[in-house]
């Protein structure tokens, strides 16, 4: 059975698309915060103007065609039953905060985790209202990964803000 039959229609599946990446870019600010003392760390970030360019042509795609398509790009791409790939790429602004000024730097971080928890809040909420239920957690196929390996410990030490 394909598992994105499950998926109701195509403003579903691109809000589940969003959910997911907010998901994932927590994980990377987590991680972003969680190693600000380990020597040698570079803080990423995920290919935000990327995402939002995918979602355009997306949409754009479905207003022509009646079809929704999420084409590959370098840093993200998209596989059978939903998979979603994503390779966060170093963020060179925080990068220099984290090297001159501990606390802007973390300001930084909290305020991106906070922005991007409003964004899945409402892509969560769009979604419990569209299908009636809170789909990301009843299970819709949604697989993802964080190109270059899983994060180390970043599930361990946050708590989710939503």
């Amino acid at each position: 059975m394909e598992l994105l039959s499950l998926i109701p229609d195509n403003l579903s599946e691109l809000l589940v698309k969003i959910v997911r990446f907010t998901e994932l870019r927590r994980d990377v600010l987590y991680e972003n915060i969680h190693n600000t003392r380990t020597p040698g760390f570079a803080p990423r970030d995920m290919p935000m103007l990327e995402f939002v360019e995918i979602l355009n042509a997306a949409i754009a795609e479905h207003l022509q065609h009646q079809r929704l398509l999420f084409a590959d790009t370098e840093n993200i791409r998209f596989g059978k039953n939903g998979r979603m790939e994503v390779t966060p790429l170093l963020d060179e602004n925080a990068k220099t905060l984290l090297e001159n000024s501990r606390d802007e730097y973390t300001e930084l971080q909290v305020a991106k985790l906070l922005e991007n928890s409003l964004n899945r809040k409402v892509a969560r909420e769009l979604l419990r209202l569209k299908c009636g239920i809170d789909a990301p957690m009843a299970g819709l196929p949604v697989n993802e990964t964080i190109a270059k390996g899983p994060l180390k410990d970043a599930a361990a030490h946050r708590e989710d803000p939503d």
